[in-house]
């Protein structure tokens, strides 16, 4: 018997999903994080798994791993004391930025305190032009004078990110080499190495990212193998990235912008899983655990890309899973202000102390209190059993909130969750605008273990009249690990304009990628099934200042079909802007290339059918539309394949409990997924 393990840490909970490869079995489970001491869950899941379901330490054939660590060091700004070695006349390229304010509607917003502040920033004379060719050598003395004052400074690290070295990287390389001789006690992160393409402040501000992370991304790698190790499992840990696959943890260490998102983007990849399996082919995702709401895109089963994303306030230049984040989730801590206005988030009680009706000494109000008080919550174990449910102290928490808001306690409760499906409906309708698309032609996919309590209350906010709830919607995330891919993404500045004369070019470009990919996924992967390789390029109009990434067929450049390249280029440009010009010259910026190996993706064994009406465990007492009412609790793990039911409902299960409003219709699926419809307004 051979399993697979999946694990997600969000801020809360720690998400368990195992996998037996013979039987097709998937047991779940969730325990509390430990915040004061990251990693600790771990061993508490494996010991849980195994006394519950008979998982061996020694059988686990695979263990993938999503973590927050490294996007919470941003957020929370407890990263690596960073120095940044640049082109002299060039210090000052992180305060310029982009010269635009975070919110250009805001007269009262401000720009952010950058990583690296201008003190620690030391330029030296090197000049690479655009084309790669070197200009002025490397001052070496200048170098090691910059340094010396790195480790005056007490920098745990150096950036080192010189002009145009995405075309040449002699000049970084070399005073990389010169750091770890002088200060081999820094670690050294040369920005050209760790994602090469054009943009100077993009270019930088990524390699300082990685930079900053690294300490405690490395430390807690170092740590989670070592745990492996100890309790026998066998199986080399692997961690989700942010583009959606999987890569070792031990190439985690130093590669920590690959999993900057790794949690959100592996909850993503996970619920396209489901839908796929389900037959939804466009879904929105809405991932709300204890600290945020995730919402993403998944279009005709695609899940959505794009670089650029902005992490802690600081734009990240790699490919990954295009998701929003809201400050909104199970944890969230609600406040009144001194204008008399209720405000949910975006602090989070976490899992220490957790909110109040955890009864670990959380006394702050906090969303998941409003479900209980509400009444929708407390009737059955949550979270596996982790924790209990203390009402009164639920209440407690809610009393000076109602005071100020001069409302009875369930009609505060009842505007805390009202307050937050707005501050969602917000930003979900932001993201549809960015992409353009019809809400109305998407089913909402709402998990973790807050989402399927929000789920159809934001679906009717927004137009969308199909909610799916996955059988174990609170582990999705966990989920997303087992069925990921072994995959990496890389890029080439080419800038060459789409005729025949760049064709040699390209070529090498196109064969210098290949060689790259496959020494990642072969050498440092250890993957020795089949790749699948997919290529793309960065393309615009001759003078345009921005590019789209167009999809490319690898035959187009190996046969020199350029005109395909140009149309492909055409009809992308009209499907974003509704416009293209055919006679234009196009230009390639950049070349993309994406390698995968596949792994084996668990199936889901199917409901035996029983018709008809589910039948309620019991009635419960729940408030909503300003008046208490009687409505049916159904257990989820008694709802059989082709059973219906009508809301209002609350659904129980394990990992999370289920709203059904009024008006909304619904049915279990062979898999023992809830698809949820609501019935058109009269």
């Amino acid at each position: 018997m051979a399993w697979r393990i999946g694990v997600d840490i969000g801020g809360t909970f720690a998400d368990f999903c195992a996998f037996d490869e013979q039987s097709g079995m998937l047991h779940t489970l969730k325990v509390l994080t430990t915040p004061q001491a990251p990693g600790t869950e771990i061993g508490t899941g494996l010991d849980l798994l195994q006394e519950r379901y008979a998982v061996s330490p020694q059988a686990v054939a695979s263990f993938v791993h999503g973590t927050t660590v490294a996007i919470n060091t941003i957020i929370q700004r407890r990263g690596a004391k960073l120095g940044l070695i640049t082109t002299r006349g060039f210090e000052d390229v992180l305060e310029l930025a982009r010269l635009q304010m975070p919110d250009m509607y805001s007269l009262f917003c401000s720009r952010p305190d950058q990583l690296i502040p201008r003190d620690r920033i030391w330029g030296v004379s090197e000049r690479s032009l655009w084309d790669g060719a070197i200009e002025t050598p490397l001052a070496v003395e200048e170098v090691r004078a910059a340094i010396a004052k790195a480790r005056a400074k007490g920098c745990d690290g150096v950036i080192i990110s010189f002009l145009n070295a995405y075309r040449n990287q002699t000049n970084e390389q070399a005073a990389k080499r010169i750091a770890a001789v002088d200060a081999p006690d820094l670690f050294v992160f040369a920005a050209a190495e760790v994602w090469p393409v054009v943009r100077e402040y993009e270019r930088t501000s990524t390699a300082i990212l990685n930079g900053y992370v690294h300490p405690r991304v490395a430390g807690y790698l170092g740590s989670l193998e070592e745990r492996l190790a100890e309790r026998g499992v066998p199986a080399r840990p692997m961690i989700t990235k942010s583009n959606g696959g999987i890569m070792s943890a031990a190439l985690g260490k130093a590669d920590c912008i690959g999993m900057l998102l790794s949690g959100t983007a592996s909850g993503v990849m996970g619920a396209a899983y489901v839908a796929k399996q389900a037959g939804v082919g466009n879904a929105l995702t809405l991932d709300i655990g204890g600290t945020s709401a995730d919402v993403a895109l998944v279009i005709d089963g695609a899940v959505q890309f794009a670089s650029g994303e902005i992490v802690g306030d600081f734009p990240l230049n790699i490919p990954s899973v295009s998701v929003t984040s809201i400050g909104d989730g199970g944890g969230s801590i609600a406040s009144v202000d001194s204008y008399g206005v209720l405000k949910i988030g975006p602090e989070s009680a976490g899992s220490t102390p957790g909110p109040a009706c955890y009864g670990r000494g959380g006394t702050l109000a906090t969303l998941t209190d409003a479900m209980v008080v509400c009444g929708f919550l407390g009737h059955a174990p949550l979270a596996y059993s982790a924790i209990g449910l203390d009402k009164s102290a639920a209440e407690r928490a809610l009393v000076p909130l109602a005071e100020a808001l001069g409302r009875s306690l369930p009609e505060t409760a009842d505007a805390m969750i009202r307050v937050s499906v707005s501050n969602m409906f917000v930003e979900v309708n932001k993201l549809i605008a960015r992409f353009g698309v019809d809400p109305r032609d998407f089913t909402l996919l709402p998990f973790g273990g807050a989402g399927p309590m929000l789920g159809c209350l934001l679906a009717g906010e927004i137009g969308v009249g199909r909610v799916m709830i996955p059988r174990r919607p609170g582990v999705v995330s966990a989920l997303g690990g087992l069925i990921a891919d072994v995959k990496c993404d890389f890029a080439a500045s080419v800038f060459a304009s789409v005729t025949p004369e760049a064709l040699p070019q390209l070529q090498a470009a196109l064969a210098q990628l290949r060689r790259t990919a496959e020494h990642w996924l072969r050498d440092q992967q250890r993957y020795e099934g089949e790749a699948q390789i997919t290529l793309s390029a960065d393309m615009r109009y001759t003078g345009q200042s921005f590019e789209i990434e167009v999809p490319l067929d690898e035959r187009w450049l190996a046969e020199g079909v350029v005109a395909a390249m140009a149309e492909a280029f055409h009809r992308r440009h009209a499907a974003i802007f509704d416009f293209s010009d055919d006679k234009a010259e196009t230009y390639i910026v950049n070349l993309r290339l994406v390698i995968a190996g596949p792994t084996l993706k668990p199936h889901f064994a199917e409901l035996p059918r029983s018709d008809g009406r589910a039948v309620a465990a019991k009635q419960i007492d729940a408030w909503f539309d300003g008046a208490t009412h009687t409505l049916p609790l159904f257990e989820r793990e008694q709802l059989g394949f082709g059973q219906t039911f009508d809301g209002p409902a609350v659904i129980a299960q394990e990992d999370t409990t289920t709203i059904v409003p009024p008006g909304w219709h619904g049915e279990v699926d062979r898999f023992g997924n809830l698809h949820l419809t609501l019935a058109p307004a009269r």
